[in-house]
């Protein structure tokens, strides 16, 4: 038995989060089908009747039919992808039919019929999730609890939703756009909850009429999302690159392999630089001033936040739990550059998020302050660090390129202003260390939107926020 397609929320809620109709039903699928066959057919049968006649549209009936139809498919397209109405999208659309039909009364058709055409698709518009800043404990007790997986630190994202399990012992970072939620990542959390998580998220998903996407999956989690039956729909899962993942206790420059990354420190050690290791919520404010001048001061546009699977925002301001800082010093004492890292797995795993470094920095700093902090991780126990993530590293390896890799090569090239991938890429491969392959799961039916929604999410700048102990907000 289906339930009901009409739901009223309960009190208390926002009007964009209150529900007051759910299409989620058989009725509802049948309802939007069958105004949608007698929209059709009535332009059907006016045009059979009419179309011979001379200015047999003048009165306006096809312009008047065609937005109704219009109307018509937008809320129908909602419904069959169950997409519920909320108080503000009723509103809304109840406005633009008003200002649709004022419209026709000043004699303003055109822009009217635009109007009312358009409200269908501002009812069945989708609902996004709300950022969940208040769940950062939790989520980092999780990332805590998660050991073995480079991508879990970033889980705690300030912008980024979380889908709990019941009993809170697994969890699903997310974001929505445009009727999409994309997953980043795996599931964190207790790993023989994580199929739980992923039936609970795709139903929660399909309840709001989301679809899904999942950024950064990693080879190992493939069959949590790989039956179509279960999910709703399919997905197919394309190659990003790989993990950049050292085995702490093994490491040593040792071997020709390594000579490149031995001579790199090696400048550093010549020209003076000390590291030291501070932990980012620690941070005094001589300490917070002198690194955001580092930060605001490097070529990477720093004054703006970008990223979402990757990368952790709020660099300084000492939001998360977990995060330290190695920092590279010239002999003077002033700060050349610093990496920030953050820790998961109880110790076990350490994670670079973003290595900042001063405009005229000493070359090799990178590949010090990686190198000091392997070391220093060494010696407190951990198991694994990652350098990131090294993307489409096949395309930079190979120097007879194809037709097709060729084109793919450029396009790369054609971010540099965002993220030199190829400067990444050169310098992870000193450290001989790709892993395991990341990918993006997707339908390929909903390839340009999914490419729309991924790129926005992925390099849509965010203003940054420091602490005003740094002088800069």
């Amino acid at each position: 038995m289906t339930e009901p397609p009409l739901q009223v929320a309960s009190r208390g809620l926002r009007a964009r989060e209150r529900v007051v109709v759910n299409v989620d039903s058989r009725v509802a699928r049948w309802t939007g089908a069958l105004a949608l066959l007698v929209a059709g057919s009535w332009l059907v049968s006016l045009l059979a009747r009419s179309h011979h006649h001379a200015n047999w549209h003048a009165d306006g009936r096809l312009a008047w039919s065609l937005t109704v139809l219009a109307a018509v498919a937008l809320i129908a397209r909602g419904i069959f992808l169950g997409r519920p109405v909320t108080a503000a999208h009723a509103i809304l659309a109840g406005l633009a039919v008003l200002a649709g039909l004022s419209a026709h009364i000043i004699a303003l058709d055109v822009p009217g019929n635009i109007l009312i055409a358009a409200s269908g698709l501002v009812l069945m518009w989708p609902t996004t999730a709300r950022a969940q800043p208040g769940e950062l404990s939790r989520v980092w007790a999780l990332v805590n609890a998660t050991s073995g997986d480079p991508v879990a630190p970033f889980a705690m994202q300030y912008l980024k939703s979380h889908h709990f399990t019941a009993d809170g012992a697994a969890a699903i970072a997310y974001r929505t756009r445009l009727g999409y939620a994309v997953v980043s990542g795996d599931p964190i959390g207790d790993e023989t909850r994580f199929a739980d998580v992923v039936a609970d998220f795709v139903a929660m998903c399909h309840t709001r009429g989301w679809r899904i996407v999942v950024l950064g999956c990693s080879r190992r989690r493939l069959g949590l999302w790989s039956e179509p039956e279960a999910i709703g729909q399919s997905l197919h899962p394309v190659p990003i690159g790989r993990d950049v993942v050292i085995d702490v206790p093994a490491f040593a420059m040792v071997g020709r392999q390594f000579r490149n990354l031995r001579q790199a420190v090696k400048r550093t050690h010549n020209a003076g630089i000390t590291t030291e290791l501070l932990n980012e919520q620690e941070l005094d404010g001589r300490q917070r001033t002198e690194l955001a001048d580092v930060l605001l001061l490097s070529a990477k546009g720093a004054h703006a936040e970008r990223g979402f699977s990757m990368i952790l925002d709020g660099t300084l301001t000492g939001r998360y739990p977990g995060v330290l800082l190695m920092i590279g010093r010239d002999p003077a004492g002033r700060v050349q550059g610093f990496h920030r890292y953050v820790v998961a797995g109880g110790g076990s795993d350490v994670t670079l998020d973003v290595p900042w470094r001063r405009r005229g920095a000493p070359n090799g700093l990178d590949e010090r302050l990686s190198v000091d902090m392997i070391e220093t991780m060494k010696d407190a126990g951990a198991q694994r660090l990652s350098l990131a993530f090294a993307a489409f590293p096949e395309i930079f390896k190979d120097k007879e390129r194809g037709l097709l890799s060729s084109f793919f090569y450029e396009v790369i090239h054609l971010g540099d202003a965002l993220i030199a991938l190829e400067s990444l890429y050169r310098y992870l491969r000193k450290f001989h260390a790709l892993a395991d392959q990341r990918y993006v799961l997707l339908s390929f039916s909903q390839l340009f939107p999914v490419l729309l929604v991924l790129l926005s999410l992925e390099f849509m700048p965010r203003r940054r926020r420091l602490p005003a102990a740094t002088g800069w907000e």
